[in-house]
């Protein structure tokens, strides 16, 4: 892995602006918020896992990546990709279900071959995910939900491979000592073959552990994994991921995390800061 933090200053300078102009955005919803009488959000950022938590009925949730940066190396050619304003909106239907609507307005993917020097770039939209989530069981050690989801082909050119996919995550949670969360996430995804003849089923699988370090400031870590059993041959993803949430105020949450690939699949590192409100 040859990742370096610094190689890239744009990205720090676009996170802090667009990150500027949502927080102002949002400025005006946190200060009415009354700290001591709203339950504090409860979001499936930052990390790859989602939570069993739904929004609040009747209530508009919006959860967003305000940059993603990832960054690879393979086959002798270096392959950058950035995200801007990332979003799921997610309403409250009841105490106990949500609907969630995601898409990604703009894309940016570049390329250099490390040998001859040639680059290439290319930017886009991505497609459409929507998901409903329901929680199935909530007590005292734990709660689970189920998320089945669904991918409409509305991405540019060359950001997708226009084909409907879908599938369904079933994430269990359990409370240990000292506030600890451990969460387990299955999923079951139904992809379209690489060629374009059928269909083919992918698992993904993670634990990931969070701890409060206070009130506000929460560490989260986490093991990923993903076999895509496309015929044309298996592929075989994993991932150490890391992340810290700040609650601003009961409505508003910053997040920063970070992905690190853990091999040739999986791609080598993987930067992010992100937001999500309430209201």
């Amino acid at each position: 892995m040859t990742f370096r933090v610094a190689y890239d200053l744009r990205l720090a300078r676009l996170m802090a602006g667009v990150s500027g102009g949502l927080l102002l955005a949002f400025a005006a919803d946190a200060a009415q918020a009354q700290e001591a009488d709203i339950a504090p959000i409860c979001t499936d950022r930052p990390t790859k896992a989602n939570s069993t938590c739904t929004a609040p009925a009747g209530a508009w949730q919006v959860e967003s990546d305000l940059a993603n940066y990832t960054r690879n190396r393979a086959g002798g050619v270096r392959s950058e990709t950035t995200y801007v304003v990332n979003p799921y909106l997610k309403y409250g239907l009841n105490d106990r279900m949500d609907l969630q609507v995601s898409w990604a307005p703009y894309i940016r993917a570049e390329a250099k071959d490390m040998a001859s020097g040639a680059k290439a770039s290319d930017s886009g939209s991505g497609d459409l995910y929507v998901r409903l989530k329901a929680k199935v069981w909530s007590g005292g050690s734990g709660s689970a939900a189920i998320i089945p989801f669904v991918k409409a082909p509305l991405a540019s050119r060359g950001f997708g491979n226009d084909e409907w996919e879908g599938g369904v995550a079933a994430p269990v949670s359990f409370a240990l000592p000292d506030s600890v969360t451990l969460t387990f996430g299955p999923e079951l995804d139904v992809l379209a073959d690489a060629d374009g003849s059928g269909r083919h089923v992918a698992v993904v699988n993670l634990v990931n552990v969070a701890r409060p370090l206070s009130d506000r400031v929460s560490l989260i870590g986490e093991l990923w994994s993903s076999f895509n059993f496309d015929p044309a041959g298996t592929v075989r993803q994993y991932s150490a991921d890391v992340a810290m949430t700040y609650l601003v105020t009961p409505v508003v949450q910053l997040d920063v995390g970070a992905n690190f690939g853990l091999n040739r699949n999986t791609p080598d590192a993987q930067l992010y800061a992100g937001v999500s409100t309430r209201f």
